[in-house]
C-alpha cells in the first residue's frame, strides 16, 4: 500500500465513519474499472467495516483490497457459475447479523456482471441492500460521447451475442433504435463486432478502450470506419471495450413541427402536446416547449 492510500483510508474513516451502516445488510460496492484512485471514500470505509466480502474472483478482489491496505479474513466466491448457491451463503451470513459487501471484478455489480441474483435473493429474504455508487464503464463513456443527446436517453444493451448470425440479427435490430445504445465487448471479439457494426454505415459510434487506465483510448467515428480503426494497431485488440452507438439523427421541419404543435395545443395540455409533437415530427422537445409557451402567450400565431 502506498502512503497515498494510507491517507485515503484515514480520509474514508473521517468522511464516512459517522454514517449509519446497518448490520445484516448487503453492501453493493462499485470498484474501479482500471484506475485505483477512482474508488470512493465510502467504499473504502465499508470494505474495512464489513464482516465478509463476496466477490466474482477472490484472488482479484483480495489483490485490490491489499493495494488499499485492507485485509479481510472472510471471503465468499460468488460468480456467474455459482451465483444462486453463493447468494444463499450471503443470505445465511446476513441472517446472523453480519455485514457483507459484494464486488464484481470491476465497475458496478449487476451491470453485465454477477450480482443481480445475489440482490434478488437478499431482497426475497426480506433483508436490506445498500448500494454504493461508483465507477461504471457505461456512464464513464457516455460522459465523453460528443453526439447530441438532448433528452439524455440511452439503451444499455451490453454484450451482443457471440454467434455471428445472432450478432448480425441484433445489429439489424439496433438499426431501428433511434436512441444512443451502450455496448460492451471483450478484446478477443472486438474485431468481429466491428465488422458487424460496419453495416450501420455512416451512423456515429464512440469507442472507449481501457477506460481510466494509462493507455485509455476514446475515438468517435462512423460505424463503417470501425473495422479499419481496430486493425490500425495491434493494441486495439487488447483491453476491455465500451462502445456507444450514437443516437440516430432526426430531420426536423420547423414549420411542420410548429403546425402540428399548434393543432395539438388546441386540444391537449401543453406538456402532452409537446411530447406528441416531438414524437410525430422528430422535433426537439426543448425547442417545441419554448414554441408552445410562445403560442400560449400569444407570441406565435
Amino acid at each position: 500500500m502506498s502512503a497515498s492510500f494510507a491517507a485515503a483510508l484515514a480520509a474514508a474513516r473521517e468522511a464516512a465513519g459517522a454514517q449509519h451502516y446497518p448490520p445484516g445488510a448487503l453492501y453493493i460496492v462499485a470498484t474501479p474499472i482500471g484506475n485505483l484512485a477512482d474508488v470512493s471514500l465510502r467504499a473504502l470505509h465499508v470494505l474495512q467495516l464489513v464482516d465478509a466480502v463476496a466477490c466474482e474472483d477472490t484472488r482479484h478482489t483480495q489483490a485490490l483490497l491489499r493495494a488499499y491496505g485492507i485485509e479481510k479474513g472472510a471471503w465468499l466466491s460468488v460468480h456467474r457459475h455459482n451465483e444462486a448457491e453463493g447468494a444463499q451463503q450471503v443470505v445465511a451470513r446476513l441472517q446472523q447479523g453480519q455485514r457483507v459487501a459484494y464486488a464484481s471484478d470491476a465497475g458496478t455489480p449487476g451491470v453485465s456482471d454477477p450480482g443481480a441474483r445475489v440482490v434478488a435473493a437478499v431482497r426475497a429474504a426480506g433483508l436490506p441492500v445498500v448500494p454504493l455508487p461508483g465507477p461504471s464503464s457505461v456512464t464513464t463513456l457516455l460522459s465523453a460521447v460528443p453526439a447530441q443527446q438532448e433528452d439524455s436517453a440511452f439503451v444499455f444493451f451490453g454484450f451482443l451475442p457471440a454467434k455471428a448470425g445472432e450478432r448480425q440479427q441484433a445489429v439489424e435490430a439496433l438499426r431501428q433504435e433511434a436512441r444512443a445504445v451502450v455496448l460492451l465487448e471483450a478484446p478477443h471479439r472486438i474485431a468481429a463486432l466491428a465488422d458487424t457494426l460496419a453495416a450501420l454505415g455512416a451512423r456515429g459510434i464512440t469507442v472507449g478502450r481501457e477506460l481510466t487506465k494509462q493507455f485509455e483510448e476514446i475515438a468517435s467515428l462512423a460505424c463503417a470506419e470501425l473495422p479499419a480503426w481496430v486493425q490500425a494497431s495491434p493494441q486495439r485488440s487488447r483491453g476491455e471495450f465500451a462502445l456507444v452507438l450514437h443516437p440516430e439523427a432526426r430531420v426536423q421541419d420547423d414549420a411542420e413541427a410548429q403546425r402540428v404543435l399548434g393543432l395539438l395545443l388546441a386540444e391537449l395540455p401543453l406538456k402532452t402536446a409537446v411530447k406528441l409533437a416531438a414524437e410525430i415530427t422528430g422535433g426537439s422537445k426543448n425547442e417545441l416547449y419554448d414554441k408552445a409557451l410562445q403560442i400560449k402567450n400569444g407570441g406565435v400565431r
